[in-house]
């Protein structure tokens, strides 16, 4: 149940829901979204205007290196080399809810 993005996207940048994400993009988390370390909850947060959104390890370790040089490819396989198993589907599906609710960017190849 993904909130319905309002506005005019940027030029290069998908912010459409049901837009899925391709290998070649670089995601990057949008410029009103931080991902902290949160010492009370001695966890990855990211913080957004009037929202905190306490992450697991493995939405952390994605949105860790989702700086805007790596790729999704990239991103997959980076996560490859540390855990035995990532499916490509739930990452991409991931990374295409955050889209989805405007917390991401994805720039293209």
């Amino acid at each position: 149940m993904d909130p319905t993005p309002t506005g005019t996207p940027r030029t290069g940048t998908i912010t459409r829901p049901g837009v899925g994400v391709s290998g070649s993009g670089r995601p990057r988390l949008a410029r009103h979204v931080r991902l902290t370390f949160c010492r009370t909850r001695q966890r990855q947060i990211l913080q957004l205007p009037e929202t905190v959104v306490v992450l697991n390890d493995s939405g952390a370790a994605i949105l860790e290196l989702c700086d805007g040089r790596h790729t999704v490819a990239e991103i997959v396989a980076e996560l490859g080399t540390r855990y035995r198993t990532v499916p490509d589907d739930e990452v991409r599906q991931f990374l295409t809810r955050l889209v989805a609710r405007r917390w991401m960017e994805l720039s293209d190849g």
